[in-house]
């Protein structure tokens, strides 16, 4: 949907700015957009710094009902205890937690940028594409509430807040971050199967040293992005230029051996 309502002055200045972050994500960041009155929907991506696979992105929109105070909310649907961003929920909880989400928000949708599409227009452009469809897939919403420190230029031509470390301080965007996080593991597990010996249904495409190892002794498979230093290098292809290269490497930090 086309968003046509002028920015709100809940800014991402704004956003930045707010005190330290509390013991659970909160609905402060969604009734300062107009919340319960407006559609208010939260957004989250991940997949970002993986070497393979596309970048998934979730949408959520609460329901009006959930305008509680927080404790009182989660006497009432216990479960939301639990919400928080996907890297510090466990994967059994955030699988139990998905299902949850999804049945008793008021709407959701997930967007997604294949692996071509990352190599075009790079990661971080892909994964605000990502975001985009997740949103117009959750149907029509007034405010955007997005996790990071930029607008993405979809979201521009209308209300949108960009929230740093928004999945550790907003309900819908910690909502959305686990939905994401467990659709795009889903789908990394069923690629596993066409495409073993990576350890994708382990990592899910992250860089472990596992995975790159597997990338030096098998090459690459088409699900690998090009654009990503550690699969050109497997392919022996030269490094892409300075812009691109930096962006990589700013995505893609070392990761143990154990996955998230």
């Amino acid at each position: 949907m086309k968003n046509t309502r002028k920015p709100a002055s809940f800014s991402e200045s704004t956003a930045r700015k707010r005190g330290p972050l509390s013991a659970s994500p909160t609905l402060e960041f969604e009734r300062g957009a107009g919340f319960p009155l407006s559609g208010v929907i939260g957004v989250d991506e991940v997949g970002r710094g993986c070497l393979a696979g596309p970048v998934v992105a979730a949408a959520v929109r609460l329901k009006p009902e959930w305008d509680l105070p927080l404790a009182e909310l989660v006497k009432l649907h216990p479960a939301i205890a639990a919400i928080t961003d996907s890297k510090a929920v466990t994967p059994k909880k955030r699988a139990e937690l998905a299902p949850w989400i999804r049945a008793n928000v008021a709407a959701f949708g997930i967007g997604h940028a294949t692996v071509e599409e990352i190599d075009r227009m790079n990661i971080f452009h892909a994964s605000h594409l990502a975001m985009k469809r997740a949103a117009d897939a959750a149907g029509e919403y007034a405010h955007v509430l997005v996790d990071g420190n930029v607008v993405p230029v979809h979201f521009r031509g209308g209300a949108a807040t960009a929230i740093v470390k928004g999945d550790l301080r907003s309900l819908s965007i910690a909502c959305a971050s686990i939905v994401a996080k467990v659709h795009r593991d889903d789908w990394m597990a069923r690629l596993a199967l066409d495409h073993p010996g990576y350890g994708l249904e382990v990592h899910k495409g992250y860089a472990t040293p596992v995975h790159r190892r597997a990338l030096n002794s098998l090459g690459a498979a088409e699900i690998h992005r090009r654009s990503f230093a550690p699969v050109r290098e497997a392919l022996g292809l030269p490094p892409l230029e300075a812009g691109w290269a930096k962006l990589e490497r700013e995505l893609n930090p070392p990761f143990p051996d154990e996955p998230f």
